[in-house]
């Protein structure tokens, strides 16, 4: 079974499906859009973390920052320490550059894909709002091939869910737990278990607080801990770089207990890692940003486009220039444990294994949030809005099993999941692009708040033109 699962898998994230799929979509969504993801990154920042209540009037469940930390919480997770990590061990520190490229036009996807959510969102029985690929697929696209997309999206979501966004990561908490401080699984797998779902019982209000509060700082935490590696070894930071630049472009020798690679091996693991670590085209960000209140579908897609810059510009690049900078890459760890390595060796006596410690425990645990909406949401679209309260106790469930369970299977089944949740999501973003182009250009005419310097105009002079398509 692991063979099998494991050819699959190599299949649908190889160079022949899902690799192109992602970075050509990337590439063209870029080319529409006219490189959007360069010239509005600082309103889009701006908009996210300094304007947070923008829109707070407008229909929606939660705030622009709100879906932004809860997008956040489900890819800012362990495939940011461990997921790194193994791309420099198949790929070498090459492998980093390529992770960069594919967030650079991973932007332009995420954009898109929030922008669909929030455009063709609409209101469930409960009168609380969804959207995502389950729906827009079929809006956008209609007919048979629409409606098979949709479904065919929402089946994978579910699927992935209790696989990447639940088992895993509740797995790697207690493990981590365990290792680290001696904590039983079990006392785990009780605590996890019922926080989790007296969080998802609450709803996306519920998840949209509890995020807003933990996600900066778990990332803050991360992040300093990083810059103080990499501040006390400053003097290997350009040796660093200049690693990462040239050996994605010439393969990586064999040195110390790395085996060596080649340039294609850092293409195809440095894209596949950075894909999976940032979620750009999966479509599950679309979820949660059409939650968000806000005034037009265009600016909650500025503000998830962030997300990736956040997730791979910033932090995965602090775990990679941890690992390279300190040489922790030429030992023979893997995984967490190659990241534990290199903040060992840049910080003192254990504070460096504590800091990825605690760091794996709250990553790990803000995805199980953040893949709990994305699953129940497209739960909904399969079987109604009976589904979800069913839905969310049994995601709290397994919660339990995965703390207790060893996951070999599941980790490469959730690798297949996931690919297969992003092929109609891919598919539909190219088909709906020239509608995604020229709406967004026709919205970025009229708003003078999202310029690169703050306007001091606002927007009630327009609203008559720009109005948030009703539901």
């Amino acid at each position: 079974m692991e063979q099998v699962l494991g050819d699959i898998a190599n299949i649908v994230w190889g160079p022949f499906v899902l690799l192109p799929l992602l970075l050509g979509t990337g590439i063209w969504l870029t080319v529409r859009l006219g490189g959007l993801q360069f010239t509005k990154l600082v309103p889009a920042l701006r908009l996210a973390f300094i304007n947070r209540h923008d829109g707070l009037e407008e229909d929606g469940d939660v705030s622009h920052y709100q879906a932004l930390t809860t997008a956040l919480a489900a890819t800012v997770g362990v495939g940011n320490i461990a997921g790194v990590a193994t791309a420099i061990t198949l790929g070498g520190p090459g492998a980093v550059f390529w992770m960069w490229v594919s967030a650079i036009f991973g932007m332009a996807a995420k954009y898109s894909e929030a922008f669909m959510g929030v455009r063709f969102r609409t209101l469930d029985a409960k009168g609380e709002i969804s959207g995502g690929p389950q729906y827009y697929l079929q809006k956008a696209i209609g007919g048979g091939l629409g409606k098979f997309l949709a479904l065919f999206f929402a089946v994978a979501a579910v699927i992935a869910s209790f696989g990447i966004g639940n088992m895993t990561q509740a797995n790697t908490v207690a493990h981590t737990l365990q290792e680290t401080f001696a904590v039983d699984p079990i006392v785990t797998a009780i605590f996890v278990s019922v926080l989790t779902a007296a969080v998802l019982l609450g709803g996306i209000r519920v998840i949209g607080r509890v995020t807003a509060g933990f996600v900066p700082v778990m990332i803050i935490i991360y992040v300093v801990g990083a810059l103080v590696v990499l501040g006390l070894n400053w003097q290997a930071l350009p040796g660093a770089f200049a690693l990462i630049f040239s050996d994605a472009f010439t393969g990586t020798a064999a040195a110390g207990g790395f085996l060596g690679s080649v340039v294609a091996q850092a293409i195809q693991y440095g894209i596949a890692r950075g894909i999976f670590s940032n979620e750009s085209g999966m479509g599950s960000a679309a979820i949660v940003a059409a939650a968000a209140k806000t005034k037009h579908p265009v600016r909650q897609g500025l503000v998830s486009m962030t997300q990736t810059f956040i997730d791979t510009i910033i932090v995965v690049s602090m775990t990679a220039l941890v690992i390279v900078s300190t040489g922790a890459w030429m030992s023979d760890k893997k995984g967490a444990s190659l990241t534990a390595e290199g903040f060992s060796l840049g910080l003192p006596g254990t504070s460096g294994g504590v800091i990825v410690a605690i760091s794996v425990v709250f990553f790990a645990y803000s995805t199980i949030l953040g893949w709990a909406y994305y699953g129940e949401r497209n739960v909904e679209r399969l079987v109604g809005i009976k589904g979800v309260v069913p839905y969310r106790l049994l995601f709290s469930a397994v919660v339990f099993l995965g703390c207790v369970s060893e996951l070999e299977l599941v980790w490469t089944f959730s690798d297949i999941a996931n690919g297969l949740m992003a092929i109609p999501n891919l598919i539909g973003l190219l088909i709906c692009s020239g509608l995604i182009a020229r709406e967004t250009k026709a919205y970025l005419a009229v708003d003078p708040t999202l310029q690169n310097e703050p306007a001091v105009s606002t927007l009630h002079g327009i609203d008559d033109l720009v109005k948030l398509p009703r539901r």
